[in-house]
């Protein structure tokens, strides 16, 4: 990236696990003071050691997304310990694969509540704070799914154009308060919670369909999440980054 991060404030949500835990050691290790919530504080800790031992810095919060009152606490406490909020990765979010004649209301309701609700109240919430600060960048992590189709992920696939549509909006309707909102829709990335099943034949027969032959690793998210969060993008708001191989291009 042309421009430093070292000394800005940031807020990533559902860092227990996976891309979550990944975005915030990235960040961290660009010198930017971090504030990392979820639900499993205990995997929190692990995360803040580590951070820590590496001379970065980390502020542990729990947060709920899907609750109000939860998200208004997580937000102010994140902007107030760490003398503001520069960086929203809004990050969150859970699956249900299921076709959707088997799919109950509770488990469709439980992906909206989180993937597009929990969206919707953590970047209205940092929204303000930064706006009153004089600017900020929000960066929603969508998917690919939300831009197409899936067999079991109906309500997944549904939150995330909900998530992609409402980055643009929100885009809109910030950008005089100089708070930028984008999105950064991976495709298929390689983690502990999917090793096995891209290990298996179906596994297998779905990575021939990505035009790379290969999954996305954490670290291929990156340079579009440095260059979203940082002041290289100050003209970029309402953009869609699409980072998967050129799956979501591929010829029927």
């Amino acid at each position: 990236m042309t421009d430093s991060l070292a000394g800005h404030t940031a807020l990533v949500t559902g860092a227990s696990s996976g891309l979550g835990r990944h975005f915030a050691r990235l960040l961290a290790s660009r010198g930017v003071k971090v504030a990392i919530g979820a639900r499993r504080m205990d995997r929190l800790v692990t995360l803040a050691e580590e951070i820590r031992a590496s001379g970065g810095e980390a502020l542990l919060v729990e947060l709920d997304v899907t609750d109000e009152a939860s998200v208004t606490q997580a937000v102010g406490q994140s902007a107030d310990a760490l003398g503001g909020l520069d960086i929203l990765v809004n990050n969150a979010g859970i699956v249900i694969a299921k076709p959707a004649l088997e799919m109950s209301i509770d488990e469709w309701d439980a992906q909206i509540a989180t993937n597009l609700r929990g969206v919707f109240l953590v970047a209205r919430t940092a929204a303000r704070r930064m706006a009153e600060q004089g600017g900020g960048s929000i960066i929603n992590i969508a998917s690919i799914a939300g831009l197409r189709t899936g067999g079991h992920i109906s309500a997944y696939a549904a939150s995330k154009a909900g998530l992609i549509h409402l980055t643009r909006n929100l885009a809109i309707e910030l950008a005089r308060s100089n708070v930028r909102v984008n999105a950064l829709a991976p495709g298929y990335i390689e983690t502990e919670l999917n090793a096995e099943f891209f290990a298996s034949k179906a596994g297998e027969e779905l990575i021939k369909r990505i035009p790379q032959r290969r999954l996305g690793r954490p670290e291929d998210l990156d340079g579009p999440l440095l260059l979203l969060a940082s002041d290289a993008s100050r003209y970029m708001t309402g953009a869609v980054l699409v980072v998967d191989g050129g799956h979501s291009v591929n010829p029927l």
